[in-house]
C-alpha cells in the first residue's frame, strides 16, 4: 500500500533506512491480516508520517521487480497507490522504525532525486497523480472473510 499525498504542489515522502542505504519513498508498507486495502494505506501513512490519512481514490496498481544488489535476492512489489486527504500531524506520535524523517518535495525535486528512490514506483505514482489518474474506491472489494 502506498499513499500519494500532495499539498500545495509538493508531495509528502519519507526518508528511510533500507539495506541499500537511506532511500526516499511514498509512505508505504504491507497489508496486514484482517485489513482492507484502503485501511492498510491509512495505517501505513499514519505510522510513517504521524499524520492521519483518509484515502479517497485509487491512483493505480503497480507491479515491479527488484534485485537486491548485495545478495541477488529477487523481490516483487505489488503496489496499490491511493491519494486522499491528509489530516493534522498527531502531536507526540513518533515515526515508524526505520523512518528518519518526512519531506515535502516538488515534482521537480522528486524527479531530480531518482538515484535515491527506493523503487521506480515512487516517481511513477507521482507522475500518474499529476496526470489526474484517479479511480473510485468502489473498484476495490474486500470479502467479509478477510475480517474473520
Amino acid at each position: 500500500m502506498a499513499a500519494v499525498i500532495e499539498r500545495d504542489g509538493r508531495y509528502l515522502l519519507v526518508e528511510e533506512h533500507t539495506p541499500e542505504g537511506l532511500r526516499l519513498n511514498n509512505p508505504a508498507g504491507h497489508l496486514e491480516p484482517g485489513e482492507a486495502l484502503a485501511d492498510a494505506c491509512a495505517r501505513e501513512a499514519l505510522e510513517e508520517t504521524a499524520h492521519a490519512f483518509v484515502p479517497t481514490a485509487l491512483v493505480g496498481i503497480y507491479l515491479s521487480r527488484f534485485v537486491r544488489p548485495a545478495t541477488g535476492e529477487e523481490i516483487s512489489y505489488l503496489r496499490f497507490a491511493f491519494c486522499g486527504e491528509l489530516g493534522a500531524q498527531i502531536p507526540g506520535r513518533g515515526l515508524d522504525t526505520g523512518i528518519v524523517r518526512t519531506l515535502w518535495l516538488t515534482p521537480e525535486e522528486v524527479r531530480a532525486s531518482q538515484d535515491r528512490h527506493r523503487s521506480p514506483l515512487l516517481l511513477r505514482c507521482i507522475e500518474d497523480h499529476l496526470a489526474g489518474q484517479r479511480h473510485p474506491l468502489a473498484l476495490l472489494h474486500t470479502d467479509p472473510s478477510v475480517f474473520g
